[in-house]
């Protein structure tokens, strides 16, 4: 039987504001807090009862679908994004933010089937920013269609990106060295502290572009569809096609603006788990 996507993506909206309700009564107050590969790779009570929620309300709905999920993963579940549906979720992309009551962290989920993106949802309720995607139906932010900026000047760009959760040396250094070549050329440097908000904010038209490597698929699968859906073009920081499972991205207002942020950076490739 052929999945429902409009009754899929009604069900999973739900979900996502009953989790939003959530994040957002604690999001004042004091949290337990547990370090997962480091000091600043964090882990709350609420990452993971959020992520409990939405995959056992899908699981409700649609009992063979497949999950990628980061709580999930960082317990020692490997992440493989096969043809089957399949959620990709971070219950909260920005957990420092969390941590500290920065109103910038959100629920980030997107389904995919066939390995293609279909449905995407980032939805920060502490700020009441609700960006849906479907595919071939357009980008919008609390029901307002949205789309890029269009930008196609390099010295006219608002970047996002951020120093991750990892303070490997090798990776410190070339993310210093990219903040070093891009502050020279364009407007300004932006980070929310989201990888999944950095994109939203591309695909609004706040941003004009935005690159990170050392991120994982739930950080940018919902992101994704976004920023096309948008308007905008996601890619590979090297300037080859997305690949979702790669751990980087590059999405831009324009092909053209992409084509010029892509010789300027230096590459890095994380491994699977650094």
């Amino acid at each position: 039987m052929a999945l429902n996507l409009d009754e899929c993506y009604e069900h999973v909206l739900g979900l996502v504001s009953q989790a939003g309700e959530i994040i957002a009564s604690r999001n004042s107050g004091e949290k337990a807090v547990v370090e997962k590969s480091s000091n600043i790779d964090l882990l709350t009570e609420t990452d993971q009862q959020v992520e409990r929620l939405l995959m056992d309300g899908i699981l409700a709905k649609y009992a063979d679908h497949k999950f990628i999920g980061e709580e999930e993963t960082s317990a020692g579940k490997k992440a493989e994004l096969t043809d089957a549906p399949t959620w990709i979720i971070d219950p909260v992309d920005g957990t420092m933010n969390f941590v500290h009551s920065f109103p910038h962290s959100c629920v980030s989920i997107a389904l995919l089937v066939n390995k293609v993106a279909e449905i995407a949802i980032i939805y920060n309720p502490v700020l009441n920013q609700k960006f849906t995607a479907r595919r071939g139906q357009g980008a919008f932010m609390n029901g307002t269609q949205i789309r890029v900026s269009g930008e196609t000047r390099l010295e006219h760009a608002l970047v996002t990106t951020e120093f991750g959760t990892s303070r490997d040396e090798e990776r410190t250094a070339i993310v210093l060295e990219n903040i070093g070549k891009l502050v020279r050329v364009v407007h300004g440097i932006r980070s929310l502290g989201s990888a999944a908000l950095n994109m939203a904010m591309v695909a609004l038209g706040g941003a004009d572009f935005n690159y990170e490597a050392g991120i994982h698929a739930w950080d940018i699968a919902a992101g994704d569809l976004l920023v096309r859906e948008a308007g905008g073009v996601c890619l590979d920081p090297a300037g080859g096609p997305l690949d979702l499972m790669s751990r980087r991205v590059l999405c831009a207002s324009s092909q053209e603006l992409a084509d010029k942020v892509v010789p300027l950076l230096t590459q890095y490739y994380p491994q699977p788990r650094d």
